[in-house]
C-alpha cells in the first residue's frame, strides 16, 4: 500500500516575505528560504522542526473572502492568552474571542485567520 504525507501547506499571499517572517517567528523553530521555479515564481518557505513546511506563494490578487483552510497553533508552555499578545506583537490581529469556546482567532499580517488554542 501506498502511503503520503503532508509535505507543506501552501499559502496564496501578495507578500510572501512578510507573511514568512511572521510564521518563522510565531512557531520560534522556523527557518526560512526561498526557491524559485521553473516558471520564475520566487516562494518563500518555512521549514518548521516538527510539521509540515509552510510555503508562501506570491499570487496578484488580494485576499477576498475566509479562509477555507487554517492553522490552528497552541502554545508550548504558557498561557494562551500570553502568546495572543505574543502573537499580535508580531503583527496579528485578535479578529474574535467566543466566550464559550476554547480557540481565539487571528489573523496574520495579509489577513489569514488562525486559532490559537489553550496548551496541550
Amino acid at each position: 500500500m501506498t502511503t503520503t504525507r503532508v509535505l507543506a501547506v501552501t499559502v496564496d499571499c501578495r507578500q510572501p516575505d512578510l507573511l514568512a517572517e511572521f510564521w518563522e517567528k510565531a512557531p520560534g523553530n522556523g527557518k526560512r528560504r526561498t526557491w524559485t521555479d521553473s516558471h520564475g515564481t520566487t516562494y518563500t518557505q518555512v521549514d518548521l522542526d516538527d510539521g509540515p513546511a509552510l510555503l508562501f506563494q506570491p499570487v496578484p490578487e488580494e485576499k477576498a473572502v475566509k479562509n477555507r483552510l487554517h492553522l490552528d497553533v497552541a502554545p508550548v508552555e504558557g498561557d494562551q492568552r500570553a502568546e495572543v499578545e505574543r502573537l499580535v506583537m508580531l503583527g496579528a490581529k485578535v479578529l474574535d474571542d467566543p466566550a464559550d469556546d476554547p480557540w481565539i482567532v487571528l489573523a496574520d499580517p495579509e489577513g489569514n485567520e488562525f486559532c490559537v488554542l489553550p496548551p496541550r
